[in-house]
């Protein structure tokens, strides 16, 4: 019997790609860990500059239009330099957006931090870009899925770690004589920035395989685009991803809003759950609402959410992808309506339990939007990737609804889009038959 362990990170020729794909797994980390990050700002720029929500859900727009505007023309440039140089690229981006924080901090307004998010997001787009495809070819192609599905674990462990250490800096500082000010983001941003120039310098340093991908253009390359519009399941697709980044990026944006409005006493509640943890409890003390609110989102909901990531290629060898996305998205259809209806304690643990079904959506839509495309897959795959910029719009919106009607009625808008998610996982998820039915799916990590 074949040792699939062992020849996991091996070439045909006896190759191994253990180390490289280690130093990616790092990619996978540092972004997760900016985006966890970037959850806490929202709350802390109406707290500092007292800027509406809807203002405040800028912050995210800013970041997911990083990734509209970069993600074309990062493909680009790993097309004509390789993945090595575009990875050092997006670090580049990604630590002088980091270092950015300090004048933007100094200057104390708004658009400065929006400016250094769109470059932080520039950057990312680009270790995405490079990250996710590299992770499929470092070893044998049936190896594939199980790679990205490992670097994934750690793109969740960064997911936890960002609002963790944003909680405990940003929060944490600003009850001890910066209320008021940007202080508490030059710390965390500017060790950021140092860290990231220091994975850039070991790239630099470090040869990594420069793989040549099979050549599957041929018909795809002559391929109209407009061919895709006769696949009504594959346009379903795309608006399903669109809505389902939007759900997750609203979620993400308004958490620490939710739970500090909805639950009174949390900080004493979450520091009496701190001091039975120890030495771990006391480093994490919450000194202020939002700090708990913030650690809530690391623990309960990203933890949640790395937890749905290992879990769910497990579970999808007994229940098809199509089956397993339409049971997450009813659940969290009624999940949301429960956070709607502000029960509480009730509707902050629906609210954290929503990311564990969240955690399968974006790669699971891409597989099914992309199946049975043939020679259209790659064009397809490049839409469903765009589909990102659903990030972008979804905060400013329910900001808006927020201000007007209350935080809770502003999570109607998730609530539609998980509801869509399950009519098309039900209803627009057609049946493959055919020459194309048979092709491996195109994995893909958000």
């Amino acid at each position: 019997m074949k040792n699939t362990t062992k020849s996991l990170f091996k070439a045909a020729d006896g190759t191994s790609y253990r180390k490289p794909f280690a130093m990616i797994t790092i990619l996978f980390l540092l972004w997760g860990f900016a985006h966890g990050l970037l959850d806490v700002l929202d709350k802390h720029f109406q707290n500092t500059l007292h800027v509406s929500k809807a203002e405040s859900g800028f912050v995210q727009f800013s970041l997911y239009i990083g990734y509209l505007v970069m993600a074309y023309p990062a493909g680009l440039f790993m097309k004509r330099f390789g993945y090595k140089k575009g990875i050092i690229l997006g670090l580049s981006l990604f630590a002088l957006g980091a270092f950015l924080f300090y004048p933007a901090a100094k200057f104390a307004a708004f658009v400065p931090f929006l400016v250094a998010l769109f470059i932080i997001a520039c950057g990312l787009s680009c270790l995405e870009t490079a990250a996710n495809p590299y992770t499929t070819v470092l070893g044998p192609k049936y190896g594939a899925a199980r790679r990205i599905n490992i670097a994934q674990s750690f793109n969740g462990l960064g997911w936890i770690l960002g609002p963790l250490m944003g909680g405990l800096f940003i929060f944490g500082v600003e009850k001890s004589g910066n209320s008021g000010t940007f202080d508490s983001l030059i710390q965390p941003y500017m060790y950021v920035g140092s860290i990231v120039v220091f994975v850039a310098l070991i790239f630099s340093f470090t040869r990594l395989p420069a793989i040549q991908e099979d050549n599957e253009e041929g018909i795809a390359t002559n391929a109209p685009t407009r061919e895709l519009l006769k696949h009504p399941s594959f346009i379903l697709a795309v608006i399903a991803q669109f809505l389902y980044v939007a759900a997750q990026t609203g979620v993400n944006s308004f958490f620490i809003n939710f739970v500090t409005e909805t639950v009174t006493g949390l900080q004493e509640t979450i520091a009496g759950m701190m001091l039975h943890l120890g030495l771990f409890g006391q480093v994490f003390m919450p000194k202020n609402p939002e700090q708990a609110a913030s650690l809530i989102l690391a623990i309960g909901g990203m933890g949640s959410f790395w937890i749905g990531r290992l879990t769910g290629s497990y579970i999808m060898k007994f229940i098809s992808p199509k089956r397993l996305l339409a049971v997450y998205a009813i659940i969290n259809t009624v999940l949301t309506g429960i956070v709607v209806m502000g029960l509480g304690w009730v509707s902050v643990i629906a609210l954290f339990s929503t990311y564990f079904f969240m955690s399968v959506m974006f790669p699971t839509i891409f597989a099914l939007g992309i199946k049975g495309l043939g020679p259209l897959t790659k064009k397809a795959a490049s839409f469903l990737v765009m589909a990102v910029a659903g990030g972008a719009f979804c905060p400013p919106v329910m900001g808006a609804i927020a201000d007007h009607s209350g935080m809770s009625i502003a999570f109607l808008l998730p609530l539609f889009c998980f509801a869509f998610i399950g009519f098309y996982a039900i209803w627009g998820v057609k049946k493959h038959k055919g020459q194309y039915a048979t092709e491996e799916p195109i994995y893909a990590v958000h």
